[in-house]
């Protein structure tokens, strides 16, 4: 029974031993294998066989001079080089303009306003400069500040109410750059558009704010007479480029440093921000030649105040004006003076204009476009409208 027992208790240490034997063999053999496999990936890796969690997270690259550069990072860069290369191409013919209400040297307040202004055209020693109507009204006397702080004095050639541009000449001597006007007939929503100016005076002046171009053909009222009523809307650009009280007159420019637009005016409300709005360079190119030889603009005039039809309500649109449910754009006559050739041509208040010599006029955009760019004071144009739900038309002759 002893001999027995003492067997047994051997035979549970030999296999105790046994167990103990394979646990250090195995331990040993798995050392060995992650050695390995750690070996070979690290070898992998280092002749660029498998990539490394770090260059996958980086896969979105690209080679510059021998170096990885994100491409994250080189579109940045480039973005702001482009905008960097645009703005030294602009700045230095965007100048400060001051107005002069009194002409006595010691009389009070007599620095009445400033603003900005763009160089556009150097010849025969002199050089010329818009900038917005507002900025010089009832201006005594007007000086440029130009961008290396020197200050001339200006002649004011004419300014223009309605679209709030002015032109002014000045001595070119040390005029340094002329802006080049870009078009703004092809832009489109989400292009950059880069603004400079002085806000808030001369001492910012030459600032840059940076955005996007957020709106084409809108339109602003004006109110000449001050009586709360539209006079005429002034066709603008709308951006979120920072326009503020001193960077009117200033320039609107593309990436390629081109004069897009002049900057004109911006809903300061304490609940609006990023509205900002410039007078469009197409609609101020042909302005700006006017008042440069003339001193004025000559326009087209039929004499009657409007309305765009998308202003109207649904209501009186089917009840008022009884128009047809196609008809989803025009210009609604709102009143007609006395005299003029709406008037001669009996045009009268609630007639709907939906055409000129066959052009579709939706708006009050597309009629004075086509009124200012297609036609001469004196010509005849033809006007299609609806009265009382029946399309008519009338030929008036225009006058200035």
């Amino acid at each position: 029974m002893s001999e027995q027992f003492n067997n047994e208790q051997e035979r549970r240490k030999g296999d105790q031993r046994s167990y103990y034997g394979w646990l250090v063999q195995f331990a040993s053999t798995a050392f060995i294998v992650t050695v390995l496999l750690v070996g070979g990936a690290f070898a992998l890796f280092k002749l660029n066989v498998l990539p490394l969690e770090s260059n996958v997270a980086a896969q979105d690259s690209a080679e510059s001079n021998g170096e990885s550069i994100s491409i994250e990072e080189s579109k940045s860069e480039g973005d702001t080089s482009d905008v960097v290369q645009a703005v030294n191409k602009a700045t230095d013919a965007v100048v400060g303009v001051t107005k002069y209400e009194q002409s006595q040297l010691f009389a009070e307040n007599n620095k009445a306003g400033t603003g900005s202004g763009v160089i556009y055209k150097k010849e025969n020693g002199e050089a010329y400069v818009v900038t917005n109507h507002h900025v010089i009204e009832n201006a005594q006397s007007i000086d440029v500040t130009l961008s290396d702080g020197e200050k001339v004095e200006a002649e004011l050639l004419g300014s223009d109410p309605l679209t709030d541009l002015a032109v002014l000449k000045i001595d070119a001597k040390h005029v340094k750059q002329v802006a080049e006007f870009g078009s703004s007939s092809n832009l489109q929503v989400g292009e950059t558009a880069i603004a400079i100016g002085n806000p808030l005076g001369l001492e910012f002046a030459g600032s840059v704010t940076k955005g996007i171009i957020s709106g084409l053909e809108r339109t602003m009222p004006v109110d000449l007479n001050k009586d709360g009523r539209a006079d005429y809307q002034t066709e603008v650009l709308q951006t979120d480029a920072a326009i503020n009280p001193g960077n009117s007159g200033g320039a609107l420019i593309n990436s390629a440093g081109q004069v897009i637009g002049i900057n004109s005016m911006k809903i300061a409300q304490q609940e609006v921000e990023g509205l900002g709005f410039a007078i469009p360079s197409e609609t101020a190119k042909p302005i700006i030649e006017d008042l440069e030889k003339n001193g004025e603009v000559s326009r087209p005039f039929i004499g009657v105040s409007t309305m765009d039809l998308s202003s109207v309500s649904a209501y009186h649109i089917e009840n008022t004006l009884k128009l047809p449910g196609d008809i989803k754009g025009g210009v609604l006559v709102a009143d007609v003076e006395q005299g003029s050739p709406a008037s001669q041509a009996n045009l009268q208040q609630y007639d709907v204009i939906v055409g000129a010599d066959g052009e579709e006029i939706s708006n009050l955009v597309d009629l004075r476009k086509y009124m200012y760019e297609e036609k001469e004071v004196g010509d005849s144009m033809e006007l299609s409208f609806y009265r009382d739900g029946a399309k008519q038309s009338v030929t008036i002759t225009l006058s200035k």
